[in-house]
């Protein structure tokens, strides 16, 4: 038996709102095959009120074991590194959240909010939002760099916006098992079961990437084109599992014609990046990407290019479409 308490911060709800719909294992497995004793949700649990701060009590005096603690949403810290912005029980929420990290065994961040600020935490950041232990690509966020839950382990960061619900059941799952030991972390904290690879992989336009082949409009499923070159697709940059663990068993944003928008990655939303939108190839040197895929170099890159776009066979730019 695995004590789970999820706790929501500043944020949009979104990642419970994914994590209902997991399917390998359900959430409805995850109580009655795996072990996982759900101590408060806030959208699954009938408690509220007096007993929710009960239970609180409860945990912070070692009546109840934390086993994992699982954080969605940014950890809210204005005004003035006061919390007031975000109270519980008469007390900032970022004092209880603390606490709660202090008394887990594992400490999970669910969603890039929580991970490492997100869209909440993008400059000004009124809300002085952060995550649990990074500050976008910055270590520390509130817990610190040196944070080590009991167990030893630091926060382990599943991101996404919103995350797939497989990587936190199944992440849950391998906590709960006894399995910890199999979850290898990243330099970002992540586990490499899921963001080992890029989204690229497996996406069904990679034959027109290597042809360099652009598609000119959004929305066209698997019909002819790479969306990289034109619609800002950072699928070539962002560290996923998309397109090889399918959302809802069926596809994908790159699938479906839409352009990854590498929110798995700290940097995101890419603002900077993309002035006005995020949907546009910035362009240097008149075509090539201002970001060229990650492992090259820009220069590498063009005459890779040149070359793929002069001898592309003419299949690459047909319409390959299939239903």
């Amino acid at each position: 038996m695995a004590n789970v308490l999820w706790m929501h911060g500043g944020a949009c709800n979104g990642n419970t709102q994914s994590f209902l719909n997991a399917e390998e294992p359900t959430v409805i497995d995850l109580i009655t095959d795996f072990g996982i004793n759900i101590l408060y949700h806030h959208s699954l649990s009938m408690e509220f009120g007096d007993q929710v701060h009960r239970l609180f009590d409860q945990i912070l005096n070692d009546e109840v074991p934390l086993d994992i603690f699982v954080f969605e949403g940014t950890v809210i810290q204005g005004p003035n590194g006061t919390g007031h912005y975000d109270m519980l029980f008469d007390r900032p929420k970022k004092d209880w959240i603390l606490e709660f990290a202090k008394k887990a065994q594992y400490v999970v961040a669910v969603g890039d909010c929580a991970c490492w600020g997100g869209i909440p935490a993008t400059k000004p950041n009124p809300s002085e939002s952060t995550g649990l232990q990074y500050l976008k690509e910055e270590r520390g966020g509130f817990l610190g760099s040196h944070f080590r839950s009991k167990a030893g382990l630091p926060v382990i960061n599943i991101p996404g916006c919103p995350i797939h619900p497989d990587w936190v059941s199944q992440v849950l799952v391998a906590v709960a098992t006894g399995r910890v030991g199999d979850v290898q972390l990243d330099d970002l904290q992540r586990p490499q079961t899921f963001f080992k690879t890029f989204t690229h992989s497996g996406c069904t336009r990679n034959q027109f990437f290597e042809w360099k082949e652009p598609v000119e409009e959004f929305g066209q499923g698997t019909r002819k084109g790479c969306l990289f070159y034109e619609q800002g697709c950072r699928g070539p940059m962002t560290r996923s599992s998309c397109n090889r663990i399918l959302w809802n068993r069926q596809s994908s944003k790159t699938r479906a014609g839409m352009p990854c928008i590498g929110c798995t990655e700290p940097q995101f939303p890419y603002f900077d990046l993309a002035p006005g939108t995020v949907f546009k190839t910035q362009k240097v040197l008149g075509s090539i990407p201002k970001e060229v895929p990650t492992g090259t170099d820009p220069l590498s890159y063009s005459v890779n290019a040149a070359m793929a776009r002069t001898v592309a066979p003419k299949l690459a730019k047909e319409d390959m479409f299939v239903p």
